[in-house]
Formats: C-alpha cells, sequence, structure tokens
C-alpha cells in the first residue's frame, strides 16, 4: 500500500497556453481565438500540409483539427486559415516564460514545450498567498499582456499537475489534485493512453494483460509489471497511484523512457531507395540523441503511414536486439529489416522512429573496446561536437543532398516550419 503521509506534498503547477499556435495568430490579426475558427497550416501552396493548430471555434464546429489536412478544410467565410509564424511563436513563448519568472526564481520553471511550462510554488505563500490563487494571477498577468488564454493544472508532483491540467483543467480552466483524488479522478480514467506517459504501444499490451482503466493498472500486481516491462513497469505501477519522486523537470516524469523522431512528407515518396534516405537521415538524429545523453537503446521502432492516395495504412513495428546501442548505422540496419520486412510498395508519407529500453552506455563498454565498435563511437563524436558547435546541417550524410533527403531543408525552418 502506498502511505502519501510519507511522500512529499509540493505545489506544482502546470500552464498550458490553449491552442498556442491559433492563438498567438489570433494576436496577430487582432482575432478572438475563442470565437473565430482559426487553423494554422505548415504550408498553404500544398494541399496536403497538416493543420498544426485549431482553435476551439475551428474544432467544434468544422471537425477540423491536428492532422487535419488543408484540402480537407471546408470552403467557408468564417474560415481563417494561416501559416506559422515559428518566430513570433517562440518570442510569445519566451514573453510566457518572463511573467513566471517574475514570481519564482529560474530553477523553480521546467519548461515542458513552447507552450506548456511546470512551475514550482512551494513556499511562495508568504509572498503570494496561496499557490492555486498565484497561478489564477499568472493566467490573469498572461491574458491581460500576451492576449494569450490559458489553462492551469496543480498537483503535489509534476505527474500530478499534468494529470490535472490534461485530464479536467483543459475543460474548466483550472483543476487542484491532491493525493485524496487518486482512486476518484485517476483511477477511472479509461482508456489508458488518455493517462500521460501512456502510448497506444504500451496501451495495446496491457489490454492484453486484462488492464483496460488506471485503478486496474494501480492494483496489478508490481512484480509483475516489472517483469514485464522493466523499470517503466515500476514507473507505470507508481504513477497509476499518482506517485512521482522525480525533481522538477526530470526526464522519468516527462515520459523520457524513449528518443524518437516523426516526419510528415511533404510529397509522396514512391521509391524505397528515397524512403530509405530519410530513415537514414532520422536514425543520425535519433542515435545522436541518445550519445548525447550516453545512452543506448535495445528496443528500436519504425513506423510507416502510406499516402491516403493508397488509402491510407501503414505499420508499426519493434525489434529488441541483443546488445544496446547509438551507433546511427546498426539503427539503420534494424529499420532497414523492418522495412524490407513489412513495406508494401505503396507511397510514403508519414515516417517514425524511436528507440526505447534505454542503458547507460557503461553496459555497452565491453563492446566500445572492440576496434571497430570503438572506432564508429569516436567518429560519430567528432561529428556530434562539430553539429553542437556549428548547427545540425554543419556536417551531414551524402543522402540529405539528394532530392529525398530533408534535412537540409528542414535546417533552415525554426519547429520545421517557415519562420
Amino acid at each position: 500500500m502506498i502511505n502519501y503521509n510519507e511522500l512529499p506534498n509540493r505545489s506544482i503547477a502546470c500552464v498550458d497556453m490553449m491552442s498556442f499556435y491559433a492563438s498567438c495568430m489570433a494576436v496577430i490579426h487582432d482575432l478572438d481565438v475563442r470565437t473565430v475558427p482559426i487553423a494554422v497550416v505548415g504550408n498553404l501552396e500544398q494541399k496536403g500540409s497538416v493543420v498544426l493548430a485549431a482553435s476551439p471555434a475551428m474544432k467544434k464546429r468544422f471537425r477540423v483539427k491536428t492532422g487535419t489536412r488543408l484540402f480537407e478544410i471546408p470552403n467557408h467565410p468564417d474560415i481563417q486559415i494561416f501559416e506559422p509564424k515559428m518566430q513570433f511563436f517562440l518570442e510569445m513563448s519566451m514573453a510566457v516564460t518572463e511573467i513566471l519568472h517574475k514570481y519564482v526564481p529560474p530553477e523553480a520553471i521546467h519548461v515542458y514545450s513552447v507552450d506548456e511550462s511546470f512551475i514550482d510554488l512551494t513556499g511562495t505563500e508568504r509572498l503570494w498567498g496561496p499557490p492555486e490563487n498565484t497561478i489564477k494571477e499568472i493566467q490573469k498577468e498572461i491574458l491581460d499582456t500576451l492576449q494569450l488564454h490559458s489553462t492551469a493544472g496543480m498537483g503535489p508532483n509534476m505527474l500530478m499537475a499534468k494529470l490535472a491540467l490534461d485530464l479536467e483543467a483543459k475543460k474548466t480552466g483550472f483543476a487542484k489534485w491532491t493525493y485524496a483524488d487518486v482512486q476518484t479522478k485517476l483511477w477511472t480514467v479509461s482508456p489508458l493512453s488518455e493517462m500521460w506517459g501512456i502510448g497506444r504501444q504500451v496501451e495495446k499490451t496491457l489490454n492484453n494483460m486484462g488492464i483496460f482503466n488506471i485503478g486496474q493498472l494501480a492494483r496489478y500486481p508490481l512484480e509483475l509489471l516489472e517483469e514485464k516491462f522493466g523499470v517503466m513497469g515500476n514507473q507505470l505501477y507508481h504513477h497509476a497511484h499518482g506517485v512521482d519522486l522525480s525533481e522538477l523537470g526530470s526526464p522519468v516524469v516527462e515520459g523520457q523512457i524513449s528518443y524518437g523522431k516523426s516526419q510528415i512528407l511533404m510529397r509522396d515518396y514512391n521509391k524505397i531507395e528515397e524512403v530509405k534516405a530519410v530513415i537514414l537521415e532520422m536514425c543520425e538524429d535519433v542515435a545522436k540523441r541518445a550519445r548525447d545523453t550516453y545512452q543506448a537503446a535495445r528496443t528500436i521502432s519504425l513506423g510507416i503511414g502510406y499516402s491516403k492516395d493508397a488509402f491510407g495504412g501503414g505499420f508499426q513495428r519493434s525489434r529488441t536486439i541483443q546488445e544496446a546501442t547509438n551507433d546511427t548505422m546498426k539503427i539503420y540496419e534494424v529499420c532497414l529489416d523492418l522495412l524490407k520486412e513489412n513495406y508494401n510498395r505503396n507511397p510514403v508519407r508519414h515516417i517514425s522512429i524511436s528507440v526505447t529500453k534505454l542503458e547507460d552506455e557503461q553496459s555497452m563498454q565491453l563492446s566500445l573496446f572492440e576496434k571497430d565498435n570503438w572506432k564508429n563511437r569516436k567518429l560519430a563524436t567528432a561529428m556530434d561536437n562539430i553539429r553542437n558547435r556549428y548547427g545540425s546541417a554543419a556536417l551531414l550524410r551524402a543522402v540529405s543532398y539528394t532530392a529525398a533527403g530533408t534535412t537540409v531543408k528542414r535546417s533552415k525552418m525554426v519547429g520545421g516550419h517557415k519562420e
């Protein structure tokens, strides 16, 4: 049994900017994001470009949401469609962070994404009063100064704050969850993928184990979850009880049990060699991120989404290898095997790659001292250092300069889109 009296009880809030990209465009054009149907689309010159953000009115009135294609948006005079202004979005995000800095020191803030931040208000009562009142005051200041509407969840740790945000505050504007709410609010959550940190694949595995809501997960034997999922099983069990002992900004509480990259291609890729070129670029990026944190992975996943012209569909497959790796080419070789086994030659429009079952790089130390492995690691480190210093496009593989490559073009964008 969990003894909540022995756990830290902090005042953590998660603040989220409502429909952030759409809200920013509403600010530029003096529109009300709550009532005007707004869509932010990656590229207005390409009909297959996707919606990056949609205002509440756009979602409710026209059922247009993130991921909808440009050609699927109805032709209606009320609809406002814009291309993203990534530089402006970043500036607005920084302005929000500056407001947070007025209430707490930098170490009490964790910027989770461009539109979402955690803030630790523990111990600020003497300065600002009750933390829930402080968060509401912060939300008011963001609205008054930046014209951005926000929602906020509060809890005794980062996990509970995030859950309060996602599962309640996004409907009500503000919500505070305590440990007393775990059984009544958290345990009722279903499907499992509604829970922060549980993806579709994990949900499917848990469903096969007879687990369909968070309460069932919380009551499942810890040892069996650890046997099935390893360290992730321990995390699933404790998160189902609302327990999270991570420090502010910890990778574990963020669900960072993997490194991944997903890309919607700007055209259909009809040749397998073109698909391979993009996969290699993406493997380079994912492997570098693992190397930067001295992590190595044992499970490699490849996802392929086919074009709607081919009636959609695709596949998501994983393979666990015997020895953990962060070598670009080893990850690429596994992806090629998965591609060869599952690809049906349909035109490709979406590719995703992830590596999981992470281990400290020291676990592969013995193999590193084998001649070729050590040589490859030194070469990768040298390449990573150059990119870290001079930019991601400072040193690229040859495939990036072919017609299929996407890295060169994307390196000139902010967040993968025009500035």
